[in-house]
């Protein structure tokens, strides 16, 4: 076995990926404390092709330097937008046509892998506090709730690794139900 090299993994520029295809996915972050959680969304964004990342509350925006340590430079790569509060974000993204989601352990959510999404939806998945979680403000503006299978002692899992985690669930669909991957071929 050999390593692949960057050059030979054939990504596509930062101009090409801004004309590609996108995720109809957006993320909102609920006041997410740690810039390197925030910079984990930005790099797992760019790698499932989200279609934007909205940042809200306290969560930290771009340029920062403790960000783009983690993000590696995605924060330039994908859209995101800044929102004093998260209620108002959400607000703005029904208003959008989006299903939101909370990824939230709540009354009456999907488990993620019994989660369907359904072809021409537009989803918004909402990733709360390291501490707090979702804020029971967003949850009560969300239609559903989507909820990580777990057999640990935890009761969680680090906010960043559940977005790698969710976000993943999502990608395999779009790839399966729409040839996605193929369709996000540089132009």
């Amino acid at each position: 076995m050999k390593k692949i090299t960057n050059e030979e993994l054939g990504r596509p520029t930062p101009e090409e990926f801004a004309r590609m295809a996108k995720m109809p996915v957006v993320v909102v972050l609920d006041n997410v404390r740690s810039l390197q959680n925030v910079g984990s969304f930005f790099r797992t964004g760019d790698a499932f092709a989200v279609e934007r990342i909205c940042l809200c509350g306290i969560t930290a925006t771009p340029p920062n330097r403790d960000i783009h340590k983690t993000a590696l430079g995605a924060e330039t790569t994908v859209a995101w937008s800044y929102h004093e509060t998260t209620a108002a974000c959400l607000d703005a993204l029904r208003t959008e046509g989006y299903r939101l989601l909370a990824v939230e352990q709540v009354e009456g959510a999907v488990m993620l892998d019994d989660l369907r999404p359904e072809p021409g939806v537009k989803y918004a998945l909402v990733f709360g506090n390291e501490v707090f979680g979702v804020a029971q403000e967003a949850v009560d503006r969300c239609d559903g709730a989507v909820e990580i299978p777990q057999l640990g002692t935890k009761h969680s899992l680090n906010v960043s690794v559940s977005g790698g985690v969710v976000l993943w669930r999502f990608f395999v669909f779009f790839v399966e139900s729409y040839n996605f991957a193929a369709r996000c071929k540089p132009i």
